[in-house]
């Protein structure tokens, strides 16, 4: 398997792999909501291919503001159901957060299980209002998130370089 950036040609194998890991009804979820009409930060949209240019995994991330403050919302992540296992998430997790850190954007956001993002260094955001319904259990925030305190929205404005 191999990390690459996610170009356009992947974008169906991309779709397919959510639609297989979170039911095509994903798109209803509240974290979705910051996505309509807002594209990726391609810098941050990253696959793993097999030999054969089958993606076994894919992740992306989304510009967000809380506030006056930037940051990317990292997910959906991915992980083909026979691939899972051979740590792909782990993988494009760090990479995405280190290349995220050195290009200005040291605060990242998700929706997900605690349990399994801790390893990551994503601590549970308080006072970060995701779009209901979403649990604020399940708001986590890597980087330097103290002092940040507001509601979660999509960004529609260019992004810094």
């Amino acid at each position: 398997m191999e990390l690459m950036q996610e170009m356009a040609e992947d974008a169906w194998q991309v779709e397919a792999l959510y639609d297989l890991c979170f039911a095509p009804g994903r798109k209803a979820l509240s974290s979705y909501r910051l996505r309509d009409d807002v594209p990726p930060v391609p810098a941050f949209c990253s696959v793993v291919k097999d030999d054969d240019g089958i993606v076994g995994g894919a992740i992306r991330c989304w510009p967000i503001r809380i506030e006056d403050h930037d940051a990317l919302l990292l997910g959906p992540v991915a992980v083909h159901p026979t691939r899972q296992g051979e740590g792909l998430g782990g993988l494009m997790i760090r990479d995405v957060l280190a290349r995220a850190e050195a290009a200005g954007w040291p605060r990242v956001l998700l929706v997900g299980d605690a349990p399994y993002y801790e390893r990551f260094g994503f601590k549970r955001l308080n006072g970060v209002v995701m779009p209901p319904p979403t649990n604020p259990a399940r708001v986590l925030g890597f980087g330097p998130w103290a002092g940040v305190r507001g509601r979660v929205r999509k960004r529609l404005d260019a992004l810094p370089d």
